[in-house]
């Protein structure tokens, strides 16, 4: 897929659903075919084997041909052969491709990643056959030409036969399995190399990314840390010498109200904020308490009305027990914040550390002692990092894409075009996942070592965060709508992320109308079987999620293609791309706490402060992999970046092509604002934005 072809030129087709008209430009005879073979470019894509090739039509078969060439396929070759048959293959449909190994050589296994194959048939038409996958010696690998077509569309049986055991053999290659009850199923693999090839990194991405704290310390020149006490809030500066410019300015503005509140709309989770328009008895605050922070003679009841209060409420880490990091127990609270919007700045009201109001439970304020109010943030600040980093960015992003991309392996053919369409934004999913729950949230893994969260609290915390997934939650303009952020200033996650969601929005919406009409729609039992298991093994089937049963018109199913989309590349991009600028300095998100939440005032100083903070080791840890998680690699695929040819029809061309014209567009639009920005919030400029969960 991509956006432009590459030369030759492929005979663009336009309504696929005519076959009559796919016929007429595959219909050939007897004669030479002229054979372009292309090799993949990185590193070790290229083989010695010797490459027969075996033309198959509706009549016959061309018979094996090897490709004879002086030299080896190499990474990056485009090499030109010959093939005449002897007889009438009818119209061409496949072509089967398979590798043997050289005598002189015959025990080295020399895998080949071959990306396109094109045939000139002797009436000169150039058919495309994509590929993109590797192909071992003595496999024999058959490919269907470019044109996307539905099931009820695929009428002749050898393309049908093709079809099932494409399935077939996708279904032996992903496999549900159930990480934990209660949470998304996951792929059947411990190893990224238990994965077919294809799916897994590219050998550049591979080298690239060690997933390891030591290569971090050695990148940010970090020394191996003790267990000890920060002296000062100075010696936490001292940490990195060089320092990206949103880390300054974290690190000198953490402690103010404003960016505080600030971080609720642009920080890294600009999610969990939402407009108050009654107070929870939960959270009795009193005009009396705030009346200082109001204008005028204004009260809460008169603020509500008019749209101005916000809350952010951390109910899900209610009654967490804390983990234990060096067999120190560490501590959790379950906050509630409530906020005040006015002259286009958003500003804290008042912090309850636990949901059960009363006595050893006071509510903060502004107006307390600064390391008290200090505190209090700091408490609020570590459950943002609970909440961001296992329901916003890991369930959220990372689990649901990874439910989406099994379904699909397992449910859509790759000539499906919705097959098509999506498997660049399924790019390094997987690996990622195993990688993250090896190394990130295993018994022996980041979580349990350096956070307050730990192992069986954070189960049960993403649990509760999944029962409460919803799918308008996961879809923008709903998720904004229903917690009444259309009008607060200054949201520019919000003013980004539904001018990206409106360009995947047109884009899916030209595409999916290109190859269904509604009747299409509610007969394709592919699509619906890969609905139905994102259902099942999403966990979504409870009637509160509000997830679709099944599809009856195109715009339903332009919407959830849309989600998936929007989900794995903004929304990821969103919750993941800051997380060292805005999470490396450890007081502005703590990933522990050493302390419990203080029960009165007046009793916090700045040294209790920092014995409450997390330890050097934690804290070093915490930066080395935020680092980490942070990376862009030099392989990435920026959205609607389609380098794999998977289409030849003229309208998907055409609609990439305005697709990533309306996202330049965009990028023009996010930079002027941004120059006008004292801080500049960058992460869904698009050409920042991956096509998929690929770190």
């Amino acid at each position: 897929m991509t956006e432009v072809m590459s030369e030759p030129h492929i005979t663009p087709l336009f309504r696929v659903t005519v076959f009559a008209e796919y016929q007429s430009c595959f219909r050939v005879t007897m004669g030479k075919y002229k054979i372009q073979v292309f090799t993949g470019t990185d590193l070790g894509a290229g083989t010695s084997n010797k490459i027969y090739m075996n033309l198959i039509g509706t009549i016959s078969n061309s018979g094996p041909h090897k490709l004879k060439t002086l030299t080896t396929f190499w990474p990056g070759s485009k090499q030109t052969f010959t093939v005449e048959s002897q007889s009438n293959i009818g119209e061409l449909l496949l072509v089967e491709v398979e590798p043997k190994p050289r005598s002189l050589i015959p025990h080295v296994d020399d895998d080949w990643f071959c990306s396109k194959i094109i045939v000139t048939t002797p009436e000169g038409v150039d058919v495309l056959f994509p590929c993109h996958c590797w192909v071992s010696r003595d496999e024999k690998l058959i490919l269907r030409h470019s044109i996307a077509l539905l099931k009820t569309q695929d009428t002749v049986p050898q393309l049908l036969v093709h079809r099932q055991e494409n399935l077939k053999k996708r279904r032996q290659e992903f496999k549900w399995s159930i990480y934990a009850p209660g949470l998304p199923h996951t792929v059947l693999a411990t190893s990224p190399l238990e994965l077919p090839p294809e799916v897994r990194f590219s050998f550049t991405r591979e080298k690239e990314f060690q997933f390891t704290a030591g290569l971090a310390f050695t990148k940010l020149k970090l020394e191996h840390p003790s267990n000890g006490t920060w002296s000062s809030f100075e010696e936490l500066s001292e940490i990195l010498s060089k320092k990206p410019k949103t880390y300054e300015y974290v690190e000198n503005n953490w402690m103010t109200d404003e960016f505080f509140a600030y971080q609720f709309l642009n920080g890294l989770n600009p999610m969990i904020i939402k407009r108050c328009s009654k107070l929870p008895e939960k959270f009795p605050v009193t005009n009396e308490m705030v009346k200082g922070f109001l204008p005028g003679t204004s009260t809460l009841e008169s603020e509500m009305k008019k749209g101005n209060i916000f809350i952010c409420d951390y109910e899900r880490l209610r009654d967490l027990e804390g983990n234990q990091i060096s067999k120190k127990k560490q501590y959790l609270a379950a906050p509630l914040c409530l906020l005040f919007s006015t002259q286009d700045k958003l500003m804290p009201l008042a912090i309850q550390l636990n949901q059960q109001p009363g006595p050893g439970n006071p509510i903060f304020l502004p107006s307390d002692s600064e390391n008290d109010w200090m505190l209090a943030k700091i408490f609020v600040r570590n459950a943002e990092f609970n909440e961001h980093e296992l329901n916003f960015h890991l369930l959220r992003t990372h689990l649901m894409g990874e439910v989406f991309t099994v379904a699909m392996m397992r449910n859509l053919p790759s000539c499906h075009p919705l097959y098509k369409l999506l498997i660049p934004h399924t790019r390094f999913n997987l690996q990622i996942n195993i990688l993250a729950r090896s190394l990130l949230i295993s018994e022996v893994g980041y979580f349990p070592q350096f956070t307050a969260i730990g192992n069986e609290s954070m189960t049960t915390f993403l649990k509760r965060a999944a029962s409460s997934l919803t799918y308008s939650s996961l879809c923008i303009p709903d998720d904004i709508k229903q917690r009444g952020l259309e009008t607060i200033p200054n949201y520019f996650y919000r003013d980004d992320g539904l001018q990206i969601w409106d360009i995947i929005y047109k884009f899916v919406s030209g595409f999916v109308s290109h190859y269904y009409k509604d009747q299409d729609v509610k007969e394709d039992n592919e699509l619906h079987s890969w609905l139905t298991e994102i259902r099942e093994n999403g966990f979504l089937e409870h009637s509160e999620a509000g997830f679709p049963k099944s599809f009856s018109n195109v715009k339903e199913l332009a919407k959830f293609v849309t989600m998936v989309i929007f989900t794995v590349s903004g929304q990821h991009a969103a919750v993941n791309s800051g997380q060292f600028e805005f999470g490396a300095f450890m007081p502005n998100f703590p990933s522990t706490l050493r302390c419990p939440p203080p029960k009165q005032k007046g009793e916090t100083t700045r040294d209790s402060v920092l014995e409450t903070l997390p330890d050097i080791s934690t804290t070093i840890n915490t930066i080395a992999i935020v680092y980490l998680l942070s990376q862009e690699s030099d392989d990435r695929y920026p959205l609607g970046y389609y380098p794999e040819e998977l289409f030849s029809e003229e309208m998907p061309l055409k609609l990439i092509a305005q697709f990533r014209s309306a996202l330049q567009e965009l990028e023009v639009k996010i930079d002027t604002r941004n120059k006008k920005l004292v801080l500049p919030y960058t992460y869904l400029i698009p050409r920042n934005v991956d096509n998929s969960v690929a770190i």
